[in-house]
Protein backbone atom coordinates (compact mmCIF):
# COMPACT_ATOMS: atom_id res chain seq x y z
CA UNK A 1 0.00 0.00 0.00
CA UNK A 2 2.88 2.39 0.78
CA UNK A 3 4.35 1.85 -2.70
CA UNK A 4 1.23 2.63 -4.72
CA UNK A 5 -0.59 5.06 -2.42
CA UNK A 6 -3.81 4.56 -0.51
CA UNK A 7 -6.19 5.60 -3.28
CA UNK A 8 -4.57 3.36 -5.88
CA UNK A 9 -4.53 0.52 -3.34
CA UNK A 10 -8.29 0.96 -2.82
CA UNK A 11 -8.91 1.02 -6.56
CA UNK A 12 -6.84 -2.11 -7.10
CA UNK A 13 -8.61 -3.80 -4.20
CA UNK A 14 -11.95 -2.87 -5.74
CA UNK A 15 -10.80 -4.35 -9.08
CA UNK A 16 -9.84 -7.64 -7.41
CA UNK A 17 -13.17 -7.78 -5.56
CA UNK A 18 -15.12 -7.24 -8.78
CA UNK A 19 -13.10 -9.92 -10.57
CA UNK A 20 -13.67 -12.37 -7.69
CA UNK A 21 -17.41 -11.73 -7.93
CA UNK A 22 -17.33 -12.48 -11.66
CA UNK A 23 -17.67 -8.89 -12.75
CA UNK A 24 -15.56 -6.98 -15.20
CA UNK A 25 -13.42 -3.98 -14.51
CA UNK A 26 -12.20 -1.62 -17.16
CA UNK A 27 -8.56 -0.62 -16.73
CA UNK A 28 -9.41 3.04 -17.38
CA UNK A 29 -11.60 2.99 -14.25
CA UNK A 30 -8.44 2.83 -12.13
CA UNK A 31 -7.27 6.17 -13.46
CA UNK A 32 -4.31 8.21 -12.37
CA UNK A 33 -3.54 8.49 -8.68
CA UNK A 34 -3.68 12.10 -7.52
CA UNK A 35 -1.22 12.68 -4.69
CA UNK A 36 -2.28 15.13 -1.99
CA UNK A 37 0.15 16.11 0.74
CA UNK A 38 -1.41 18.79 2.95
CA UNK A 39 -0.60 19.46 6.59
CA UNK A 40 -4.01 18.53 7.93
CA UNK A 41 -5.36 15.61 9.90
CA UNK A 42 -7.55 13.50 7.63
CA UNK A 43 -8.45 10.09 9.00
CA UNK A 44 -11.22 8.18 10.75
CA UNK A 45 -10.58 8.22 14.52
CA UNK A 46 -11.03 4.99 16.49
CA UNK A 47 -13.38 6.87 18.77
CA UNK A 48 -15.69 7.52 15.79
CA UNK A 49 -15.61 4.08 14.11
CA UNK A 50 -14.16 1.33 16.27
CA UNK A 51 -14.56 -1.64 13.92
CA UNK A 52 -11.47 -1.78 11.66
CA UNK A 53 -13.28 -3.67 8.86
CA UNK A 54 -16.00 -1.02 8.73
CA UNK A 55 -13.37 1.71 8.87
CA UNK A 56 -11.47 0.20 5.91
CA UNK A 57 -14.71 -0.05 3.97
CA UNK A 58 -15.49 3.62 4.61
CA UNK A 59 -11.95 4.64 3.60
CA UNK A 60 -12.36 2.66 0.40
CA UNK A 61 -15.77 4.18 -0.34
CA UNK A 62 -14.37 7.69 0.11
CA UNK A 63 -11.30 6.96 -2.01
CA UNK A 64 -13.41 5.58 -4.86
CA UNK A 65 -15.74 8.61 -5.10
CA UNK A 66 -15.58 9.97 -8.64
CA UNK A 67 -17.87 12.97 -8.35
CA UNK A 68 -19.71 15.24 -5.94
CA UNK A 69 -22.87 13.09 -5.93
CA UNK A 70 -20.89 10.06 -4.75
CA UNK A 71 -19.17 12.16 -2.08
CA UNK A 72 -22.55 13.43 -0.85
CA UNK A 73 -23.91 9.86 -0.79
CA UNK A 74 -21.03 8.50 1.30
CA UNK A 75 -21.18 11.54 3.59
CA UNK A 76 -24.89 10.96 4.17
CA UNK A 77 -24.26 7.28 4.83
CA UNK A 78 -21.54 8.07 7.37
CA UNK A 79 -23.74 10.65 9.09
CA UNK A 80 -26.67 8.21 9.24
CA UNK A 81 -24.58 5.37 10.62
CA UNK A 82 -22.20 7.17 12.98
CA UNK A 83 -23.49 10.67 13.68
CA UNK A 84 -21.86 14.06 13.24
CA UNK A 85 -18.48 14.08 11.54
CA UNK A 86 -15.30 14.77 13.49
CA UNK A 87 -13.03 17.39 11.89
CA UNK A 88 -10.60 14.67 10.71
CA UNK A 89 -13.36 12.90 8.75
CA UNK A 90 -14.58 16.21 7.31
CA UNK A 91 -11.01 16.81 6.13
CA UNK A 92 -10.85 13.32 4.60
CA UNK A 93 -14.00 14.04 2.62
CA UNK A 94 -12.67 17.44 1.53
CA UNK A 95 -9.49 15.73 0.29
CA UNK A 96 -11.71 13.51 -1.89
CA UNK A 97 -13.29 16.67 -3.31
CA UNK A 98 -9.87 18.19 -3.95
CA UNK A 99 -8.73 15.02 -5.74
CA UNK A 100 -11.74 15.05 -8.04
CA UNK A 101 -11.24 18.72 -8.85
CA UNK A 102 -7.50 18.23 -9.37
CA UNK A 103 -8.13 15.36 -11.77
CA UNK A 104 -10.51 17.52 -13.84
CA UNK A 105 -7.89 20.29 -14.04
CA UNK A 106 -4.96 18.04 -15.00
CA UNK A 107 -3.25 18.38 -11.61
CA UNK A 108 -1.59 15.14 -10.54
CA UNK A 109 0.07 16.21 -7.30
CA UNK A 110 -0.54 18.87 -4.64
CA UNK A 111 2.12 19.39 -1.98
CA UNK A 112 2.13 21.85 0.90
CA UNK A 113 5.43 23.47 1.75
CA UNK A 114 6.10 26.18 4.35
CA UNK A 115 4.06 29.17 3.17
CA UNK A 116 3.17 27.59 -0.19
CA UNK A 117 1.22 24.90 -1.96
CA UNK A 118 2.69 23.44 -5.15
CA UNK A 119 0.37 22.18 -7.89
CA UNK A 120 2.05 19.75 -10.31
CA UNK A 121 0.42 19.23 -13.70
CA UNK A 122 0.40 16.43 -16.23
CA UNK A 123 2.42 17.85 -19.12
CA UNK A 124 -0.13 16.74 -21.71
CA UNK A 125 -3.04 18.30 -19.78
CA UNK A 126 -1.41 21.61 -18.82
CA UNK A 127 -2.90 24.70 -20.46
CA UNK A 128 -0.23 27.41 -20.63
CA UNK A 129 -2.89 30.01 -21.46
CA UNK A 130 -4.26 29.66 -17.92
CA UNK A 131 -1.01 31.04 -16.46
CA UNK A 132 -1.61 34.66 -17.56
CA UNK A 133 -5.15 34.57 -16.18
CA UNK A 134 -3.92 33.06 -12.90
CA UNK A 135 -1.29 35.79 -12.61
CA UNK A 136 -4.04 38.37 -13.10
CA UNK A 137 -6.18 36.75 -10.38
CA UNK A 138 -3.46 35.87 -7.85
CA UNK A 139 -0.85 38.51 -8.76
CA UNK A 140 2.48 37.94 -6.98
CA UNK A 141 1.11 34.99 -5.01
CA UNK A 142 1.95 32.46 -7.72
CA UNK A 143 5.06 31.38 -9.59
CA UNK A 144 5.00 29.22 -12.69
CA UNK A 145 7.77 26.74 -13.50
CA UNK A 146 7.66 25.22 -17.00
CA UNK A 147 9.81 22.16 -16.22
CA UNK A 148 9.36 18.61 -17.56
CA UNK A 149 6.32 18.45 -15.26
CA UNK A 150 5.00 22.01 -15.07
CA UNK A 151 4.03 23.31 -11.67
CA UNK A 152 2.64 26.40 -10.03
CA UNK A 153 3.67 27.49 -6.56
CA UNK A 154 0.87 29.31 -4.75
CA UNK A 155 1.65 31.47 -1.72
CA UNK A 156 -0.92 30.72 0.97
CA UNK A 157 -2.24 32.74 3.88
CA UNK A 158 -1.20 30.82 7.00
CA UNK A 159 -4.21 32.25 8.87
CA UNK A 160 -6.80 30.78 6.49
CA UNK A 161 -8.01 27.22 5.92
CA UNK A 162 -5.59 25.36 3.66
CA UNK A 163 -8.45 23.27 2.28
CA UNK A 164 -10.44 26.35 1.27
CA UNK A 165 -7.40 27.98 -0.33
CA UNK A 166 -6.57 24.85 -2.34
CA UNK A 167 -10.18 24.44 -3.47
CA UNK A 168 -10.41 28.13 -4.42
CA UNK A 169 -7.18 27.91 -6.42
CA UNK A 170 -8.36 24.78 -8.25
CA UNK A 171 -11.59 26.59 -9.21
CA UNK A 172 -9.53 29.24 -11.00
CA UNK A 173 -7.38 26.85 -13.02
Amino acid sequence: MEQVGYDMYCKLLDEVMKEMQGGTYKKEEIGEDIQIDLNISSYIPDSYIENSDVKISIYQDIALCKNEDEILDITDEILDRFGSLPKEVENLIEIARIKNSAKEKGVNKITQRPGNVVFYFSKDKFNIENVNRLITVFKNNIKFSPSALPYITYKIDENKSIIKQVKDFLKEI
